[in-house]
């Protein structure tokens, strides 16, 4: 449950899902930071900021290419989170059915 909700908060910001959006298109190849920041108009310490947000949350990760930092999304976790809230929050057969 803790992933989940680690998960859920990092994606709940609006610059982060944005920066993961991004990320998820460019995989798996992933995309240096300074192209994400470009892309998005972020600011290079606010990138980072967020960026250490969503590799803390387990749903990126970088590597060094030379002088670059290359980010990559991890598209299987957020299958892995999806898969949680469907076994464990919605096991209903359907949600919102009040059984009326």
């Amino acid at each position: 449950m803790k992933e989940a909700l680690d998960a859920l908060a990092s994606l709940s910001n609006e610059v982060r899902l944005k920066v993961f959006r991004l990320l998820v298109a460019a995989s798996p190849h992933g995309l240096p930071a300074g192209t994400v920041a470009e892309d998005l108009g972020i600011p290079a310490n606010t990138l980072s900021f967020h960026l250490n947000h969503l590799r803390h949350a387990g749903l990126v990760s970088s590597r060094r290419q030379g002088r670059l930092v290359i980010y990559v999304a991890h598209c299987e976790r957020v299958q892995l989170l999806t898969d949680y809230l469907t076994a464990h929050c919605c096991t209903r057969p359907t949600c919102g059915d009040d059984g009326a």
